[in-house]
């Protein structure tokens, strides 16, 4: 027995219409919604509301990643070594492949850093804008 197809409504073709066009700005949602006519924040309300479609928007996004380690390790067999060591640094960790930062303090440290909520600033009459206390 053969399903019957559901009628795409509007919304429908128009998602579909985005997903090609992030196919085609590698993943770049701007350029994207102006091809297909729709707002960055309808893509985004999509995202939230349909699962589905960021399903596919996540899909296109692990597309542009292969598509960028494709040229990364393409960049490496000719000899780029700035593409060596990004890619050493990034996916050689494991093997020491990595910067450390030393930060060595040797005198007293005074002070303590406090975070307050907004509510807590409000109670303390502390202007959250500027940073001080009212008298």
């Amino acid at each position: 027995m053969l399903k019957k197809k559901k009628k795409l409504t509007k919304t429908d073709t128009t998602k579909k219409a985005m997903l090609m066009a992030l196919d085609k700005t590698l993943g770049i949602v701007s350029p994207a919604c102006k091809k297909v006519g729709i707002s960055r924040q309808t893509h985004y309300e999509w995202m939230r509301e349909d699962p589905e479609y960021k399903a596919k928007v996540e899909d296109v996004n692990e597309m542009v990643l292969d598509f960028s380690e494709t040229h990364l390790h393409k960049a490496i067999a000719k000899g780029n070594v700035v593409a060596n060591i990004f890619h050493l640094k990034t996916k050689g960790k494991k093997r020491g492949y990595t910067e450390v930062q030393q930060i060595e303090h040797s005198g007293k440290i005074e002070g303590q850093t406090v975070y307050l909520t907004k509510a807590e600033l409000d109670a303390q009459n502390i202007d959250d804008d500027i940073g001080y206390v009212d008298s």
